[in-house]
């Protein structure tokens, strides 16, 4: 087995892991037993549980990244292309795996996995919203203030609803829902070019 095979069975056993025993239950070696792995090959590999989930987080984040690229990649420009994306992220940042590091960041008292969530996965991600606002609208001094708008209306407090277990997760009906009225709402706001 390759390490990348080993950093994913290691990841999922985290993820198992944590939803079965929350951030604070979630130990290294509960982790390391249900990966089938030494204890001294998680720390060997993350130094901590900090570190593991704040891999897991930099392991996420590309995924979705990777598949919001490609996506862009294969639909061009304009209000479409902003559609593919925003239901792909919307279908990403409400996954069970999103959703998992979510907990385990508030569960965090030292705040370290929040800051690894907020630099990793919104502040990686939120510059391909600023491109596609950009192909969509031309020039424009408020790009940052249109990603803001469109994101709020997008994803809102989906996650944390998610998050304390108040909504299942979203159907492929409901997340093309929830683009559909973001999409609406943005244009009410900042009207669509013309052409």
């Amino acid at each position: 087995m390759d390490q990348t095979e080993r950093e994913a069975r290691i990841e999922a056993a985290a993820y198992a892991v944590l939803r079965d025993k929350g951030f604070k239950g979630a130990s290294m070696l509960a982790i390391a037993k249900a990966a089938k792995a030494s204890n001294e090959t998680l720390y060997k590999f993350y130094g901590n549980k900090i570190g593991l989930f704040s891999a897991m987080i930099r392991s996420n984040t590309a995924r979705v990244e990777d598949e919001l690229a490609h996506i862009r990649g294969q639909s061009g420009q304009g209000p479409d292309v902003l559609r593919y994306v925003a239901q792909a992220l919307l279908q990403m940042v409400t996954s069970e795996q999103a959703i998992a590091l979510n907990r385990a960041a508030a569960g965090d008292v030292s705040g370290e996995l929040g800051a690894e969530l907020a630099q990793e996965g919104r502040a990686r991600l939120l510059p391909l919203f600023q491109d596609l606002i950009r192909d969509l609208y031309g020039p424009t001094d408020d790009v940052a203030e249109r990603v803001e708008c469109f994101i709020a209306l997008l994803i809102g407090d989906l996650q944390i609803r998610r998050a304390i277990h108040v909504i299942a997760p979203l159907t492929a009906t409901e997340i093309d829902e929830r683009v559909t009225q973001a999409l609406t709402r943005l244009q009410k706001i900042y009207p669509f070019p013309a052409n």
